[in-house]
């Protein structure tokens, strides 16, 4: 079973930024389209942005004009830049990768935002 990597997340206060990566093996950076999903306790877990091989990305409605998702394809790492971040945006953060049936998922990261 391959495996997605995932680094970064912590406690931010209201504002500020934080920055995950993901990182994968090559077969699944170059086939897989690759997301950043969500969770918290009370929420099911939501799609915040997804990125497809060639770079296109799309983002969840709440993180527009805050979040930013790229794939820097020699190191074979995905990225979730979180600026402007919100208590909102508190949960935990999974990064997956999805090709045909084929679905992966990393071991998910906390981020907190609280001042």
């Amino acid at each position: 079973q391959e495996q997605l990597t995932e680094r970064g997340g912590g406690l931010v206060q209201p504002g500020g930024s934080l920055i995950l990566s993901c990182t994968a093996s090559t077969r699944i950076f170059r086939q897989y389209e690759m997301h950043w999903y969500r969770q918290t306790s009370e929420k099911s877990r939501e799609l915040v942005a997804g990125i497809l091989s060639g770079g296109v990305a799309d983002y969840a409605d709440s993180v527009k004009g805050r979040f930013t998702i790229y794939r820097d394809n020699p190191t074979r790492v995905m990225y979730l830049q979180m600026d402007k971040l919100k208590s909102d945006d508190t949960a935990v953060y999974y990064c997956n990768a999805q090709f045909d049936a084929d679905d992966i998922w990393g071991q998910g990261t906390q981020v907190t935002v609280s001042s």
